[in-house]
């Protein structure tokens, strides 16, 4: 299934797109999305109009189309695989940015990223968890209470 061009240049110019929105088309192919995209995305721009196709994808003529309207478009992916649609990468947009909204999560302080950063193990109670014959224990560091040996440890453990 290909969606045809005629029906979403309609939907497209009847939105009435401005300088303050951005056109995204979720493509394999295309840039792929990450958190800085996401910050960036929820700073830029007002609205987002999200374009999802399904199996075989969208006419390619609409790119071209958009352009010469003079919206910006932007082909995004989210990894380096191929869906069945874009429904699930724009989920995943959405929930990405949304984070970065004020009120979303409560505070901002709320990010993971900016407490802790991205990755970085995180444990429960009991300090000592045993299962079958094994004890799972929680690093010594994370409960000396010294701030600053923790703050190193997250450092060193973090992806960000």
């Amino acid at each position: 299934m290909v969606f045809k061009i005629e029906s979403l240049v309609k939907v497209i110019v009847s939105l009435r797109p401005n300088r303050m929105d951005r056109i995204i088309l979720f493509s394999a192919s295309g840039r792929q999305f990450d958190s800085k995209m996401s910050q960036d995305f929820a700073k830029k721009y007002n609205r987002l109009i999200l374009i999802c196709g399904h199996y075989e994808g969208i006419d390619a003529r609409l790119e071209k189309v958009i352009k010469n309207l003079k919206f910006k478009i932007e082909n995004l992916s989210i990894g380096p695989y191929v869906l069945t649609g874009g429904e699930l990468p724009a989920m995943v947009v959405i929930d990405s940015i949304s984070r970065h909204l004020p009120g979303v999560l409560g505070k901002s302080k709320s990010l993971e990223e900016k407490r802790l950063g991205v990755g970085i193990p995180v444990y429960t109670r009991p300090e000592v968890f045993k299962w079958r014959g094994k004890k799972y224990i929680v690093p010594k560091v994370l409960l000396s209470g010294n701030h600053k040996k923790i703050e190193s440890w997250r450092k060193k453990h973090g992806v960000s």
